[in-house]
């Protein structure tokens, strides 16, 4: 459940899968991601992607062996399908060449899924392998289909062994990846800020030298633009020899 692009390697997955013999025998490949037909698409790379899968498809003749589900925007219809998969005792896996993060990763396992991974990026992280998952390379993609096929293998043999992977990876979402962990860790880190913020005199410092700066190239031009305000002379009486009252000297600007 990816974006049809070359880093997401949708078409990679499919491309393990089928030659896989193995793999083939043992489950059904189902894939969601991208448009089913190229014209839907004006993004030259998914366009690329999208025909390549048609090609891999008719390449290694996986009609009846594989699923192809465009794109589902819907957050509910994915839930669905993470969950219809998990029912099935399926698996999910993550393919991509690197991922920053893994949002699809903590979707699945939220959900139960025993979880395949790139070991590249943040899934390497999140799950621990042989535990609450499986770190896949992207790069050889033999050796991950073997991985897959060792998991289902093992599951065929052992029916526990699906659910304790599946519990496995609620456990790790549980302890390192709900909403109220990320919340105390945000207000953890933001006491931690402002602390430091306080007790530390390199952001005043800071501060001071930007409004320097803004003052010597902005104001201080401005302000010597501004007229000055002076007061009139006395008027003097006629004939009188009591001279005008000097005038204030003009103020200074300074900073």
């Amino acid at each position: 459940m990816a974006r049809l692009d070359r880093v997401k390697n949708l078409t990679g997955l499919v491309e393990w899968y089928a030659k896989s013999e193995r793999l083939r025998q043992l489950v059904s490949l189902v894939v969601v991601g991208g448009v089913i037909d190229p014209e839907d698409t004006g993004d030259r790379e998914e366009r690329a992607e999208c025909e390549k899968m048609h090609a891999l498809v008719e390449q290694y003749k996986l009609k009846g062996d594989m699923r192809w589900i465009v794109a589902q925007k819907n957050r509910v219809r994915n839930g669905e399908l993470y969950r219809m998969i998990a029912d099935s005792k399926g698996a999910f896996v993550q393919p991509a060449l690197y991922e920053a993060f893994g949002l699809t990763v903590v979707e699945a396992m939220t959900c139960g899924l025993p979880t395949f991974a790139t070991c590249n990026g943040g899934p390497s992280e999140i799950i621990k392998h042989g535990k609450s998952g499986f770190h896949i390379d992207p790069y050889h993609g033999a050796a991950a289909a073997n991985i897959i096929a060792d998991f289902f293998d093992k599951c065929a043999k052992d029916p526990g062994y699906w659910q304790r992977i599946s519990k496995g990876g609620l456990e790790r979402i549980y302890s390192r990846y709900t909403w109220e962990i990320y919340a105390k860790r945000l207000l953890t880190l933001s006491s931690v800020y402002s602390f430091w913020k306080r007790v530390s005199n390199l952001d005043r410092a800071e501060t001071k030298r930007y409004l320097e700066m803004l003052y010597v190239l902005r104001m201080r031009p401005l302000i010597e633009k501004v007229p000055l305000t002076v007061d009139d002379p006395e008027p003097t009486e006629a004939g009188s020899n009591i001279p005008p009252s000097p005038k204030s000297p003009l103020p200074r600007h300074f900073f």
